[in-house]
C-alpha cells in the first residue's frame, strides 16, 4: 500500500524547515529519521548530490556473501519481474551484491551509485535505508523525502540489519529499494525475514567451520596418540591429554598464538618455536582448514626436539643500535653524529619474533639480500639495524627512504652511499613497496651498484604484509632479494610486551622512575594494537605526561587501550569512542549518568560499548 501523498508533503516541509531552522523544525517526523537528518548535516554530506566513493577490494569470498547466498538465490526467484532491488551490503556500507528484479529501477538506482563497490554509509549519502540502519542499530524505511539527499527522493529504501549471532555486531545489511510511490510495509517484512535468515546462516557457517576443526582434530588425535595436539580458531581451543601434561598453561598460549601468526600467512604451516623457558623447543606441523577464502582455523602437532643452549645466535636483546647514516634525496653526504642512546627493542622471547632474528642473522652470515615483511609499526627497521650492529659492531648502517626516491634531483650521492667497499656496511631501504615507479627506477640503479661491489655489503629491504602480491611498481625489484622474513605483529607478542613497554619508558623519561602499574599493564596486554610498537610508544608518551613520574594507573593510558574492538576505527568512530570512555571514567562506570552526559539514549550507549568493545 502506497504511502499517502500528504504524509510525504508533511515529511517535506519538515525538511524544508529542518534545513532552514535545525532540529527544531524536524516537527512531525520520526525521532529516528530527525536524529539521521542531524547527523547527516554534522557529517557535511551534499543535500543535493552527495558523492559515494567506490572501492574494487570487496571479498566476495567471504563468510557473509557465503552465508547471504542461498537467501538471496531464493529471493530473486520470488522476486521476479516485481518493481524492485535487493542490495546486500558488508559491515562498512558498501555494497557486495544486488539482484536486479526490475531492470528499470535498477538503471535510475545506477545513477545514485547504489551499486557493488559504492558506499552508501550515513555520513557519505546521508539518511538512507543502509547507512542509517548501522547508525541506529535496527531496521529502517526511509521513503521519499525522509531522505536527507534530494536525489534519493524518488526511492523507497527498507534496509534490516544483519546480526552475526556470535559476535552480536551488524555484519551487514539487507536493503529493499524500490520507487518511493511503490513502497509497501510487506518490504519491511520482507528485508527482516531475509537478514534473520543470513544470519542463522552466518551462524551455521561458522558451526561448520568448528565441526571441521574438531573432526581434523579427532582424526589427528587417532592418529598421533603419544603426541600433544593443539586445535585452534576464533573461539576454539582444544589440547589432548597429552599436550595439557606436556606444556603449562604459558607455554601452550604461546604455541597457540605463533599457530595463529602461522595461520595468517599463505606457504608453511611447520615451525621450531623455543619455549619461554629457553631451554626446550618445539616442532609444530599444521593443518589449515579453510573456510571458502577464509581460514577458520588450524590443527597442529607439537613435538619436543633439541634443547635450546644459551647464547645461540638468537639472543640478541642487549645490543644497542650504533650510529645511522640517512641518505634521502636532500642530502648528497652521509650524515655523521646519529648516534644515541637507546634501549634495545630488537630483544624478544616469542618464538615467532626470535624465528624472524635468527633467520635474519643466517641471511647476514650468508650475505643474502633479504625483504624484511611485517605490518607498519612492528620494528623491521630496528630488528635490522640492531642485530646487524650486533654482528659487526665496527659496521656502518644506511637507511634510504624509498618514499622520497620519486623527487626531482638525484636521489643521493652514489659514491658516497657506497663509500669504502672495505667497511662492512649495511644498506637498508625502507619501505620499499611505498616507491614510485620513478623510485624504483633510482632504487634499480642502487642496487645494481650495490652487486658489483666487492666489500661486505648487505642489502635489506622493508615491505609492508601483503605487498608482494599487490601490483606495485617495486615489484620490479623483487629479484635483487633471495630470502623474505616475516616479522609478527606486536598483538602475537604477549610475552614481550611487559619488556618493550619497560624499554620504551626508559627511552621516553630517562633518568626518571617511571614504570606501570599491574592493572595497567594487564590493560595493555588486553588490546590489540592495530599499528604496532608505533601505537605502544605513543599510548605510553599520553601516559607520561600525565604522570610524569612514579607508577601510571589505568586512568594515565589513552582510552582507546580499554577498548577490543577488532576493526579499524574511522576518525569519527575514535573520537566517539574516546568520548564514551571519558564520560564512563568521569562518572566512575555509572552508565546512567554517563549517558546523561553524553546526550544518549541508554540503549544507544550499551550499543556503542558493545560495537567498541569498551571494557571501563
Amino acid at each position: 500500500m502506497p504511502d499517502s501523498a500528504a504524509r510525504m508533503l508533511r515529511v517535506a516541509a519538515a525538511r524544508a524547515d529542518f534545513l532552514e531552522f535545525g532540529g527544531s523544525g524536524a516537527a512531525g517526523v520520526s525521532e529516528l529519521v530527525a536524529a539521521s537528518w542531524e547527523r547527516s548535516q554534522a557529517a557535511g554530506v551534499d543535500v543535493s548530490q552527495p558523492h559515494s566513493e567506490f572501492t574494487d577490494e570487496i571479498d566476495t569470498g567471504s563468510l557473509l556473501i557465503r552465508s547471504a547466498r542461498p537467501v538471496l538465490q531464493q529471493l530473486e526467484i520470488d522476486t521476479v519481474d516485481m518493481p524492485m532491488v535487493i542490495v546486500l551490503t558488508d559491515n562498512k556500507a558498501r555494497v557486495v551484491q544486488r539482484i536486479d528484479s526490475s531492470a528499470a529501477v535498477a538503471r535510475l538506482l545506477d545513477r545514485v551509485h547504489l551499486a557493488p563497490g559504492f558506499d552508501y554509509s550515513e555520513s557519505t549519502m546521508g539518511t538512507n535505508g543502509i547507512g542509517t540502519v548501522f547508525e541506529a542499530g535496527q531496521s529502517i524505511s526511509v521513503v521519499g523525502p525522509e531522505h536527507f539527499s534530494e536525489n534519493l527522493h524518488m526511492f523507497a529504501c527498507t534496509g534490516a540489519p544483519v546480526i552475526d549471532p556470535v559476535t552480536g555486531r551488524v555484519a551487514g545489511v539487507l536493503d529493499i529499494s524500490a520507487l518511493s510511490h511503490s513502497w509497501s510495509p510487506l518490504m519491511h517484512t520482507l528485508a527482516k525475514s531475509a537478514a534473520k535468515d543470513i544470519g542463522h546462516n552466518l551462524l551455521m557457517d561458522r558451526g561448520q567451520a568448528q565441526r571441521a576443526i574438531f573432526d581434523t582434530y579427532l582424526k589427528v588425535t587417532a592418529r598421533a596418540e603419544r603426541q600433544a595436539v593443539f586445535g585452534f580458531g576464533e573461539s576454539v581451543f582444544i589440547a589432548n591429554p597429552v599436550a595439557q601434561q606436556m606444556f603449562n598453561a604459558d607455554e601452550q598460549r604461546v604455541l597457540r598464538e605463533h599457530a595463529t601468526f602461522l595461520m595468517a600467512g599463505k606457504d608453511r604451516v611447520t615451525d621450531t618455536v623455543a619455549l619461554p623457558d629457553g631451554q626446550r623447543l618445539v616442532h609444530i606441523r599444521g593443518t589449515r582448514i579453510l573456510a571458502g577464502s577464509d581460514v577458520a582455523g588450524i590443527v597442529v602437532i607439537a613435538d619436543l626436539v633439541l634443547a635450546h643452549h644459551s647464547g645461540s645466535p638468537t639472543d640478541f636483546s642487549v645490543h644497542q643500535l650504533p650510529p645511522i647514516a640517512i641518505a634521502t634525496p636532500h642530502t648528497s653526504q652521509i650524515i655523521d653524529g646519529l648516534s644515541q642512546a637507546r634501549e634495545s627493542l630488537a630483544g624478544g622471547t616469542t618464538p615467532a619474533w626470535v624465528r624472524a632474528g635468527a633467520q635474519l642473522r643466517e641471511a647476514l652470515r650468508r650475505t643474502q639480500p633479504a625483504l624484511v615483511v611485517g605490518e607498519s609499526g612492528v620494528g623491521k627497521f630496528t630488528l635490522v639495524a640492531e642485530l646487524f650492529h650486533s654482528v659487526y659492531p665496527a659496521g656502518r648502517s644506511i637507511s634510504v627512504d624509498a618514499t622520497q626516491l620519486g623527487m626531482e634531483g638525484p636521489p643521493s650521492d652514489l659514491a658516497t652511499l657506497l663509500g669504502d667497499s672495505a667497511e662492512p656496511t649495511l644498506h637498508i631501504v625502507r619501505d620499499i613497496d611505498q616507491a614510485t615507479t620513478d623510485g624504483v627506477e633510482r632504487l634499480a640503479a642502487y642496487f645494481e651498484a650495490l652487486v658489483s661491489l666487492d666489500g661486505p655489503v648487505w642489502m635489506v629491504a622493508t615491505a609492508s604484509d601483503g605487498s608482494s602480491t599487490a601490483d606495485l611498481p617495486f615489484r620490479q625489484l623483487l629479484h635483487y632479494f633471495d630470502i623474505s622474513i616475516a616479522v609478527p605483529p606486536l598483538r602475537c607478542r604477549t610475552d614481550d610486551l611487559p619488556a618493550l613497554t619497560a624499554a620504551l619508558l626508559r627511552g621516553i623519561a630517562p633518568e626518571r622512575h617511571v614504570r606501570m602499574s599491574p592493572e595497567a599493564m594487564r590493560l595493555l596486554s588486553r588490546y590489540s594494537w592495530p599499528r604496532n610498537i608505533s601505537q605502544l610508544r605513543e599510548a605510553l608518551v599520553h601516559a607520561v605526561r600525565r604522570r610524569p613520574v612514579g607508577e601510571i594507573q589505568t586512568a594515565d593510558v589513552p582510552g582507546y587501550c580499554q577498548t577490543v574492538a577488532r576493526h579499524t576505527l574511522t576518525p569519527l568512530e575514535s573520537a566517539e569512542r574516546d568520548a564514551i570512555v571519558a564520560a564512563l571514567r568521569e562518572s566512575a562506570g555509572n552508565r546512567m549518568a554517563a549517558a546523561t552526559h553524553l546526550g544518549m539514549a541508554r540503549s544507544s550507549l550499551y550499543r556503542k560499548l558493545k560495537t567498541y568493545g569498551i571494557t571501563v
